[in-house]
């Protein structure tokens, strides 16, 4: 059974894991005065993971000068994460080790490995979270499978059109 889902318009609960280049404790969401991109995704074992990281290393600077930071994030152990990033090369900061228990603070699915080829153990399904400065949640969105996510471009696209007509959060009403 999941928690309950992050809503918009809201301050997005701050979350820890693992940065996979220093191996230090990272602090996810907290207001940072900038536009935030988080992504939330399966781990080394997801080939549709890879393919979305991908596109976002080739947007990576549209996403910078839009004025977003970037992060990323998966269950996956330092190790693993690792050997992506050095197979893929990506460039914005990439934390692991997402414990089930931050998983079910963000809302997100949660799924057991098919295969012990598949994962190690637990790991959270694809969510994408874009925030305001003050830490708000504009953007939620949370898959239950790896092949629903947000087309990059058109959310960044999206987000440049709220920036700059300084819109609100949808989807509040309760």
């Amino acid at each position: 059974m999941n928690s309950q889902k992050v809503a918009a318009g809201v301050i997005l609960p701050e979350f820890s894991a693992v940065s996979v280049e220093t191996g230090a404790p990272v602090n996810i969401g907290a207001a940072s005065g900038k536009w935030q991109l988080i992504v939330v995704y399966r781990g080394k074992h997801c080939g549709r993971c890879k393919k979305y990281l991908n596109t976002l290393q080739s947007m990576q600077t549209a996403w910078n000068d839009a004025g977003f930071d970037i992060m990323t994030v998966s269950a996956d152990s330092r190790e693993k994460a690792q050997l992506d990033v050095a197979e893929f090369g990506w460039t914005f900061p990439i934390s692991c080790e997402l414990s089930e228990t931050e998983m079910r603070k963000l809302g997100l699915y949660i799924s057991e490995p098919l295969s012990a080829n598949e994962a190690d153990g637990r790991f959270s399904e694809p969510g994408v979270f874009c925030l305001r400065p003050d830490g708000t949640v504009q953007i939620v969105a949370l898959s239950n499978g790896p092949a629903a996510r947000p087309d990059l471009a058109e959310l960044l696209d999206g987000m440049i059109f709220t920036i700059n007509n300084e819109r609100p959060a949808r989807g509040t009403v309760a």
